[in-house]
């Protein structure tokens, strides 16, 4: 039987079944950890409880926790499947609350199609949850429902058929209209499919600007008109109008937006050939659409086309909201979502979709590139962006309105406390950014040609990070910039070609370099072919703080005229690599994996110093390893006596840091390890400085620990060059360069240390 799983099916029952699992959050491994965890311990917060009900979201995970409640009437387009058929789905969306947005869910499946008998069940379910997420619950039912719980809890209601499609829908309409020159005042809007969606998009549309009268709705008996009989309750009622039409294409005769929320082929080219000018078309029915963007799109050639299908254009996807939503409300103990909260949620989203598209997003989309324009009217579900502006608007709404339990919620911090939910390297990079920001610097950008350069400039400009000075071609730079829609105010931008004072820097080039075997001629031929030459000159001459570069070259040649022209620090006798690498639970420095192929003993006591350097500076208290393929001496050669004559002086020159080794990674790594068989080891936890012994091993490692364990990289990180210069990894994406812009101004501003990152 197994073998005829689809995958599908597989995915659902591979290992343990189905999708979710309850991990504890506290350690219960000791009888003393168990007595806190349970009985005498667990008494202490129930009184405190007891005495302040506030305190339950302090003592337990009642202010992260959401139900997902369904009854099975209404699941994703398989229609009254029962309340068990249901349950995968219900488990998913669990899966999507905690992978999007670290929201833990209990999803509940009820037996009943009484709508008075859920309500009453939901209800006596309140003290357990900190929100309510209504999932799959047909219409008139849920309407209802999400009515009648609303005024009996305390705490968010939310039916995301209704008011997620709506967010997500409201947000892609409002982005076509920029497009297309419209204002929501003034669109007619037809929408075929009067259920919970359908409504919910119309209402929430008519609330952020559109006119009511100009909405008519469709449903499987014609035209909602005022006076029709068949098929109608007191929800379409509502939206009942005088108008002649009884048909869809009727209705779609010079209408500006169609949103379908009903069956595949309910619309098709001939009726769209009859909607105006440039018309919207949302076919969002699931799976398959009202009709595809390929048959709309032969038919209007002019149209901008949404689904809700991952694999075509312009998704109108819930995932956007309901675990963003729901992280703002729960944030500040919010007691229900408002309209304005919706609304909050769906400019945040309308206003990202304007944004430059990180690159970490495309490879996520196969490496298709994204910019606002008529295939791109809403974020993706993969853009981590979403949750630092879709919940902070929420938050925002709900303190406004006064929905929110907690008053003075510190909005400013709360931004950080997201970062931090997105991983360490996002969290850290926002720190190191809002440093850089206190005192923006000139930086230098060698390849000022480079599209993925050019990218990163803009938002190192709109951030204020730093004062960008771009070398290259002018016409280059301004037609590729153009092309890539990128405005470059704010950007100096420097021709080695055309530079009237060009000699002024070959001759500082050629004072430096004359006793090291470079000819005046050579120093002017670099000067143009190389425009790293420049850059490092201009830094050593003061008239840039710091460069960035290495994009379009290889790390060797990239490298190389930085040394030429700066040289070493005076302490210090050699450069090295370092990369920062950030794991769910620690944070690693791992050198040298990117300069030195195979450094003597007092070149690793230079590597070993500097990166502990590097550790204080960005707040880590060192702990050294000192690496090798065996431990503490039980194999004994050339290799690895280098390493422990590197460990002595390194200590020596070190003696208030905790500094071991020759040893082996996994031992470096795993505490427990240490004291059961190395007792007498240095190191009092696991390090968090690897010092590799050569740049195979450690060019690999650093590699390895990226693309399988998923860590985030800070780095490369040169030390030891006698100026603030970052030289980045070929093909690095514009995230990088701007983060290593924003390291490099803290160097510049000789910032002793970020204090960023305590253990």
């Amino acid at each position: 039987m197994a073998d005829k799983l689809t995958p599908a099916l597989e995915y659902h029952a591979q290992g343990r079944p189905g999708k979710i699992e309850v991990r504890s959050t506290k350690p219960c491994r000791t009888s003393h950890q168990l007595s806190l965890a349970y009985t005498p311990g667990v008494a202490e917060p129930c009184l405190e409880i007891k005495r302040n009900p506030q305190d339950v979201f302090r003592y337990t995970a009642r202010g992260n926790l959401v139900a997902v409640i369904t009854n099975g009437t209404a699941v994703l387009g398989l229609g009254n499947i029962g309340p068990l058929a249901g349950k995968p789905v219900m488990e998913g969306k669990g899966v999507l609350f905690k992978r999007f947005a670290d929201i833990d869910v209990f999803d509940l499946e009820l037996d009943t199609l009484d709508p008075d008998e859920f309500i009453n069940t939901v209800k006596v379910l309140e003290p357990t949850f900190g929100g309510i997420n209504l999932e799959d619950v047909k219409a008139p039912d849920c309407f209802y429902i999400e009515e009648k719980l609303k005024e009996l809890m305390d705490i968010p209601v939310f039916h995301d058929d209704q008011h997620g499609t709506a967010i997500i829908t409201t947000a892609a309409l409002l982005n076509a209209c920029e497009l297309t020159g419209r204002k929501m005042s003034e669109v007619r809007i037809v929408v075929n499919g009067a259920g919970a969606a359908g409504i919910a998009c119309a209402d929430l549309a008519v609330k952020m600007g559109a006119d009511k009268k100009n909405v008519i709705f469709c449903d499987t008996k014609g035209i909602v008109y005022r006076g029709r009989k068949e098929g109608m309750n007191r929800y379409k009622e509502l939206w009942a109008v005088d108008t002649p039409a009884r048909t869809l294409a009727e209705a779609l005769v010079g209408a500006d937006v169609v949103i379908g929320l009903s069956v595949k082929g309910a619309l098709t080219g001939e009726m769209l050939q009859a909607m105006a000018k440039e018309p919207i078309i949302f076919a969002m029915a699931n799976p398959d659409p009202e009709i595809t963007p390929h048959e709309a799109r032969a038919a209007r050639a002019d149209a901008i086309i949404a689904t809700g299908r991952s694999d075509f254009p312009n998704q109108v996807n819930n995932v956007l909201g309901f675990p963003f939503i729901f992280r703002g409300a729960l944030d500040v103990q919010a007691r229900a979502i408002n309209d304005e909260m919706k609304i909050a949620a769906a400019h945040a989203l309308a206003d990202l979709a304007r944004q430059d598209v990180p690159d970490a997003v495309m490879k996520a989309y196969e490496g298709r590139r994204f910019s606002f324009g008529r295939d791109y009217i809403i974020p993706k579900p993969f853009d981590p962006r979403v949750l630092l502006w879709v919940a902070p608007a929420v938050a925002q709404a709900a303190m406004e309105t006064g929905v929110a339990r907690i008053k003075d919620f510190d909005l400013a911090g709360y931004r950080d406390r997201l970062e931090r939910l997105l991983g360490p390297s996002n969290w850290i990079m926002r720190n190191i950014i809002r440093i850089a920001k206190q005192k923006p610097m000139d930086i230098v950008y060698p390849e000022g040609e480079d599209p993925s350069v050019l990218r990163a400039v803009m938002h190192v400009v709109e951030e204020g990070i730093a004062n960008p000075i771009l070398l290259g071609d002018t016409n280059v730079i301004q037609r590729t910039a153009e092309e890539l829609q990128l405005d470059l105010t704010g950007c100096r931008i420097l021709d080695p070609e055309r530079m009237p004072d060009l000699e002024r820097y070959v001759d500082a080039l050629f004072d430096l370099r004359q006793r090291k075997g470079m000819t005046c001629q050579e120093a002017q031929r670099l000067m143009r072919v190389n425009p790293t030459y420049l850059g490092a000159v201009m830094v050593q001459m003061k008239e840039a703080d710091g460069l960035v570069g290495g994009t379009s070259r290889n790390y060797p040649d990239a490298i190389r005229p930085v040394l030429q022209v700066m040289g070493h620090q005076m302490d210090t006798k050699v450069v090295a690599g370092a990369n920062m690498v950030l794991l769910p639970d620690r944070v690693l420095f791992m050198a040298d994996c990117t300069v030195n192929p195979d450094p003597n003993a007092e070149e690793l006591t230079h590597i070993a110093q500097m990166t502990i350097h590097l550790a204080r500076f960005f707040g880590v208290t060192p702990r050294v390893a000192m690496l090798s393929y065996s431990n503490f001496g039980s194999v004994r050669d050339a290799f690895t006596a280098k390493v422990s004559r590197a460990t002595e002086m390194v200590r020596r020159a070190n003696p208030e840091v905790e500094i071991d080794g020759e040893m082996q990674a996994d031992t470096a790594l795993n505490y427990d390890l240490i004291k059961e068989s190395f007792s007498f080891s240095r190191l009092t936890k696991p390090a968090n400085i690897l010092i590799f012994p050569d740049l195979m091993s450690g060019n690999a490692a650093y590699k390895l620990v990226r693309d399988l364990a998923g860590a985030q990289v800070i780095g490369p990180l040169l030390m030891g060059v006698g100026g603030s210069f970052n030289v980045l990894q070929r093909g690095s994406d514009p995230e990088t360069i701007v983060n290593l812009t924003a390291v490099t101004v803290c160097q510049a501003r000789r910032i002793g240390s970020l204090g960023l990152v305590k253990d």
